[in-house]
């Protein structure tokens, strides 16, 4: 395409490297700019790049060029904006479509599958554009040859990992931003297993972004229905998906009546997001007939109307206010949510079963561990656990799960990078017929070999199942967590996150993990550090020397206190730009001392590691 008579690229390009002269725009910036005015793949979008040109906007433009928007922890994920290298937009998109084409195309020629059609599964949630997003990267997986299965109505994100596992497709394209704010959206990739993609399929594809895509092949979406090359199958997948999840639903210990045993009565939010069309659904045929969908957050909404910020993020105890104030007129035992895109669950419940109680959310290390427990127990009673039986987790989950699964005799695996991608691959390295339970402290929850990441309706019906059987007994969620914590003591985490906005935010979180390997705190919140883990470079510091650790690879730290199960893991996150201060406490419980004290004493010291922390942070 040529470029516009009206528009004088040369000048263009000279502004922009003055600003860069002047500072005011990063050296990377300047490059990836430079390139979407000169190339001609990027024409059609010289026009609004002009504009802002001519506004000096060179804040604006410094955040949209400074990187190429990379494959995170949880795919591409970033702000919309109609141009630049770093947002998300019709080009970034489409280039990611075409990467993903090509490199699946070349990976399967060398596998000898070249003749064999290919395919691939596609969903998409609430956000803006994400239909249009959809659209798009299914016209593109059709023009390079691939056949398109696509949920043609909002869905979760497992019944994608759920889709390219059922139809055994090549690859998947979810397009969803999780639980970040109304302005952003992301495509998250999936491989032919069904798990987010890893390396080196994640360096491949943007290889191939870079190096390789220069047009982007693309045909019209509602012509490739027509044509038979878009497959419409949302409520077949709907169907098979549901009775996959049901398949694991543990029924009722203290009653065969089922209309006694399953008396719970259910608030749930799908937070504006996907979850409406999925969860109900799952609850019911699990035999949950009281679930109330909490009206305020019913109806499918980009912009997240009615929830605290509009940052519809179960982690978030903020978005259960309105929600617990609803249950407790309706009179309900439990309140659970959803992140938009249905792939994690949060929940509250009240202290007791008295209906003026107060009521209180749990955080994602304490669900965690509670449905692991749940789920190990339950196996147990169908003598359904062996010694090969694991579970799988990351390092940045509590070690209490590792106490749960000794004294229920099975495996651990809890050295895994953040991410349920690392997760989904450790099933399957460690036999897929074993796994009981997968988890990771962000709210993330799976069971099964269905699909191959956390699923929010799994979790729900699990959480469900849960309160349904301690309400029988005449106890509280509350009342089981405090359970766990008297047999195996107390673990108080909790995790603090700075956010850094922009390529300056990016460069002081870079600079903040530098000082941190090269200034290590002495102590931190009174405590003493014994010992530093760098899993960037593999290596173990003590007041004794350095040696070397095997493991996996990340911008990862832990910093071990004098106080034993107190620690200390800090990381980057790998897709908004934030950087998380992770603190882990464990104690007994002493005589004299109730629950909850000891967790009162454990948040204590968590204030003063902190503290700290956030004071490294300001110096720097």
């Amino acid at each position: 395409m040529d470029q516009p008579d009206k528009i004088d690229i040369t000048e263009l390009v000279n502004r922009s490297q003055a600003a860069a002269h002047a500072g005011l725009l990063s050296d990377s910036a300047l490059n990836n700019l430079t390139l979407w005015l000169t190339q001609s793949r990027y024409a059609e979008y010289v026009s609004g790049i002009g504009k802002a040109i001519g506004e000096e906007s060179w804040q604006e433009l410094d955040d949209v060029f400074w990187r190429v928007i990379p494959f995170g922890t949880g795919g591409r994920r970033g702000r919309m904006h109609p141009f630049g290298s770093n947002v998300i937009n019709d080009r970034t998109i489409g280039e990611s479509a075409q990467g993903l084409a090509k490199y699946v195309l070349n990976t399967s020629a060398t596998q000898s599958t070249v003749n064999v059609r290919l395919s691939c599964a596609i969903g998409y949630d609430t956000r803006h554009q994400s239909r249009h997003f959809a659209e798009l990267c299914a016209g593109i997986m059709v023009a390079n040859g691939f056949h398109v299965y696509f949920l043609d109505e909002y869905r979760a994100t497992p019944q994608v990992s759920f889709l390219v596992r059922q139809k055994k497709c090549a690859c998947g394209i979810m397009v969803t931003a999780s639980h970040n704010p109304p302005s952003d959206n992301a495509v998250k990739i999936y491989w032919n297993d069904g798990g987010q993609i890893l390396p080196p399929h994640d360096v491949g594809i943007i290889e191939q972004v870079m190096e390789h895509v220069d047009n982007i092949k693309a045909c019209d979406f509602d012509e490739a229905v027509r044509s038979g090359d878009v497959t419409i199958c949302t409520a077949e997948i709907d169907e098979l998906y549901r009775s996959a999840v049901v398949e694991h639903c543990i029924p009722p210990r203290l009653s065969s009546d089922s209309q006694t045993a399953r008396g719970l009565k259910v608030i749930y939010s799908p937070l504006h997001g996907v979850g409406g069309f999925v969860v109900p659904a799952i609850l019911q045929a699990c035999q949950f007939d009281n679930v109330v969908v909490f009206p305020d957050h019913a109806e499918p909404d980009p912009n997240f109307t009615n929830v605290p910020n509009h940052v519809s993020n179960p982690e978030n105890p903020a978005v259960f206010d309105l929600i617990i104030k609803y249950a407790q007129q309706e009179g309900a035992d439990i309140v659970l949510a959803t992140d938009p895109d249905a792939d994690r669950m949060g929940c509250a419940a009240p202290v007791s079963l008295s209906r003026e109680s107060e009521w209180k959310t749990f955080n994602g290390n304490q669900l965690c561990a509670m449905l692991a427990a749940y789920r190990m127990q339950s196996l147990q009673d169908q003598d359904l656990l062996t010694s090969t039986s694991f579970q799988v987790t990351t390092l940045v989950t509590t070690s209490l799960l590792r106490r749960i699964g000794e004294h229920y005799g099975i495996q651990t695996r809890d050295d895994l990078l953040v991410g349920f991608k690392w997760i989904a691959s450790a099933i399957d390295e460690g036999g897929a017929n074993d796994f009981i339970y997968g988890t990771e402290e962000s709210h993330g929850f799976m069971v099964g070999d269905y699909c191959r990441d956390k699923d929010g309706a799994a979790a729900c019906m699990l959480v469900c199942e849960l309160a349904d059987d301690l309400k029988q007994q005449g106890k509280t969620l509350h009342d089981f967590l405090a359970s766990l914590y008297k047999q195996f003591g107390v673990y108080q985490e909790s995790l603090k996150t700075i956010y850094m906005p922009g390529s300056s935010g990016m460069q002081r979180m870079q600079h903040v993990m530098d000082q941190l390997r090269n200034v290590s705190p002495r102590e931190l919140g009174g405590l003493q550090v014994m010992k530093m883990r760098d899993y960037l470079t593999h290596q173990i510091t003590t007041a004794a020397g350095v040696t070397v650790f095997p493991g996996p690879t990340d911008n990862l730290l832990f910093f071990e206190l004098s106080t034993a199960g107190h620690y200390v893991a800090i990381r980057p996150s790998g897709t908004e730009p934030k950087i998380k201060f992770y603190t882990f406490t464990r104690a007994d419980i002493e005589t004299g001392h109730s629950v909850e004290k000891t967790q009162a004493i454990l948040n204590a010291v968590i204030q003063l590691i902190e503290n700290d922390l956030q004071r490294f942070v300001d110096a720097e």
